[in-house]
């Protein structure tokens, strides 16, 4: 998640308190590599940039897997999973670097929600593409796009309206990833074991429910906190 602002006294008022809570950004490797990042002198706007190339990969391997011979669709998938996560430590690390080693800039705000939203679409989208098997495949990663496009859209219109921002499940943006990544991992099996191609198939219905489900929630949360004002 980027987190970056004009000025980091003002930032970290603000923003801070409606970061996205991750146990990972307390781990001794994860500050370790902002730290490293931060000698090299990356800035969290090129990381931010990155997720979107890594999610780009994942969203072309995925939709190239379905043409390939089995072996070959194994490996796209596989690789698919590893930019996916690639995508997602890129979300941690442009955080870190913009909050705990003070490099924000006057343009991470937009930083912090752009390079996302292209990086589900181009993921999900992608992962549609690779249920070619199934004629409404396609729709159905679209249609996840869509509604991780309308879960990000309520949060951030929550926060507009002066209300907490809620990153509340059970399909946030890291939720979406894992079960993509597990959906690619069981479906490089599945092509190993020549199995039918099922498990992306399967993953996007849960992220499409679990969306919806995301959805209602997070409403519901925006609607009790007007209530009671």
């Amino acid at each position: 998640m980027s987190t970056h602002s004009t000025a980091y006294p003002s930032f970290a008022g603000a923003a801070m308190g409606e970061r996205r809570a991750l146990r990972t950004r307390n781990t001794s490797w994860a500050r370790l590599l902002a730290r490293q990042l931060a000698r090299l002198g990356v800035r969290p706007n090129a990381v931010s940039i990155a997720s979107v190339v890594f999610a780009a990969g994942a969203g072309v391997c995925l939709a190239m897997s379905p043409a390939a011979k089995s072996d070959l669709r194994a490996v796209l998938l596989l690789a698919a999973a590893a930019l996916i996560q690639l995508r997602l430590l890129c979300n941690l690390l442009d955080g870190m670097l913009a909050v705990e080693h003070r490099l924000a800039t006057r343009t991470g705000v937009l930083y912090n929600e752009i390079p996302d939203r292209i990086a589900d679409v181009l993921v999900l989208a992608g992962a549609g593409y690779a249920t070619a098997s199934e004629p409404w495949g396609a729709a159905l990663g679209w249609t996840a796009a869509a509604l991780a496009l309308f879960t990000a859209y309520i949060r951030v219109f929550g926060g507009s309206l002066g209300m907490t921002q809620s990153f509340a499940g059970p399909m946030a943006k890291q939720h979406r990833m894992f079960v993509l990544t597990v959906a690619a991992m069981a479906s490089a099996m599945e092509a190993w074991l020549w199995l039918p191609m099922r498990a992306m198939l399967l993953g996007l219905v849960v992220v499409v429910l679990g969306s919806i489900v995301t959805a209602a929630r997070r409403i519901h949360r925006i609607a009790r906190e007007l209530e009671a004002r």
